[in-house]
C-alpha cells in the first residue's frame, strides 16, 4: 500500500516559509500565503516566515538562521528558481546542502508537467538536507506552490505516509 495510513498517528513538523522576491511584500505575497495556509491546514506548525529579495547572500543568511534554530525542522521557499539573472535561490540553497535530494526535482517536474506542460523545464526547483533541516525550493507561482505542496511535500511530511516518509527519517539525519 502507498498513501496515508489513517490508523497511524500524525506527527506535526515545524516549517519556516521563505518568499524570495524583489516585488512582493506582506500584502502581495500570495504564494507565501498559500503555502502558509496549507501548512497549517495540514496540521503542521508555521514556525517562521520571511520575505527577502533575490539576493543570494540574504537568502543564505535567512535560511542559515533557520537551520541553526532547533525549533525549525523544514524550510520551504517560494520564488527565485527560474532562469533569469536575478533567480538565485537554487545557488543559495546548494551552498547550504549537506546532501541533495535528487528525487524531489524529478518528482516535482513530473507533477508540474501535468499542470503546465513543458514550461516546467524553466524551473530549477530543488531540495536537500542541511545539518538535519530539510530544505525545499519551489517556484514562485501559486500553481507551483500548490503542486509542490499538495502533491509532493505534504505527503512526505505526513508521518502516516507509506511505505515511507521524511518525518520518520528526521531523527536519523545527523547520524554518523
Amino acid at each position: 500500500m502507498h498513501g496515508i495510513d489513517e490508523k497511524l498517528e500524525f506527527t506535526p513538523v515545524r516549517i519556516a516559509v521563505l518568499t524570495v522576491s524583489d516585488t512582493r511584500d506582506e500584502t502581495s505575497d500570495t504564494s507565501g500565503d498559500t503555502l502558509a495556509q496549507r501548512i497549517e491546514d495540514a496540521g503542521h506548525v508555521l514556525a517562521a516566515r520571511a520575505i527577502v529579495p533575490d539576493d543570494q547572500a540574504r537568502i543564505v543568511m535567512t535560511v542559515q538562521s533557520w537551520i541553526d534554530n532547533p525549533d525549525i525542522d523544514v524550510v520551504i521557499s517560494t520564488g527565485g528558481t527560474g532562469l533569469t539573472g536575478r533567480d538565485v535561490t537554487p545557488e543559495a540553497f546548494e551552498t547550504l546542502f549537506d546532501k541533495r535530494m535528487e528525487g524531489f526535482s524529478v518528482v516535482f517536474h513530473n507533477v508540474s508537467y501535468q499542470s503546465v506542460g513543458l514550461s516546467t523545464m524553466q524551473s530549477r526547483a530543488t531540495a536537500g538536507l542541511a545539518r538535519g533541516t530539510i530544505l525545499f525550493a519551489l517556484p514562485g507561482s501559486n500553481g507551483a506552490v500548490k503542486d509542490g505542496w499538495d502533491k509532493v511535500i505534504r505527503l512526505q511530511l505526513d508521518s502516516r505516509h507509506r511505505p515511507c516518509n521524511l518525518v520518520e527519517l528526521m531523527p536519523r539525519f545527523m547520524e554518523r
